[in-house]
């Protein structure tokens, strides 16, 4: 099966909700796991989990980064946090020929988990 075929089969088998938005892409909004619009886009070798968290701030900028550092480091279970022109996003890599659904569910999990844990401190920098 290729990563295409497995994508889509974890998406089915774990009853995710999603909708395929290109050839190899696909956007989950799942509520039940805390996802929304968590993009997943497939390459020759990697599944690539990408998800908007918000703009950065315009204030309190360096007190903002050093909070996204030590998420990064102390509580993310998988990916991290960081920043794409003036977007922070949440991102997470896995290797499709390696991977499994629980691998696929566990970076879902543990992006689901993030988003509703830190966002009541992350949301405190909106402008």
């Amino acid at each position: 099966m290729n990563g295409l075929e497995k994508v889509e089969q974890n998406l089915i088998d774990l009853g995710v909700s999603y909708q395929e938005i290109g050839e190899r892409t696909w956007v989950v909004d799942d509520p039940t796991r805390g996802i929304a619009r968590l993009v997943i886009t497939v390459t020759d070798e990697i599944v690539f989990f990408r998800a908007k968290i918000m703009d950065a701030p315009k204030q309190k900028r360096l007190e903002f980064f050093e909070t996204l550092l030590r998420l990064n480091a102390a509580d993310l279970v998988h990916g991290a946090y960081g920043l794409d022109d003036d977007d922070v996003v949440i991102t997470d890599t896995l290797e499709h020929d390696s991977m499994d659904k629980s691998e696929f569910e566990a970076v879902l999990d543990a992006i689901g988990v993030a988003l509703s844990q830190h966002y009541p401190v992350l949301g405190k920098f909106r402008d």
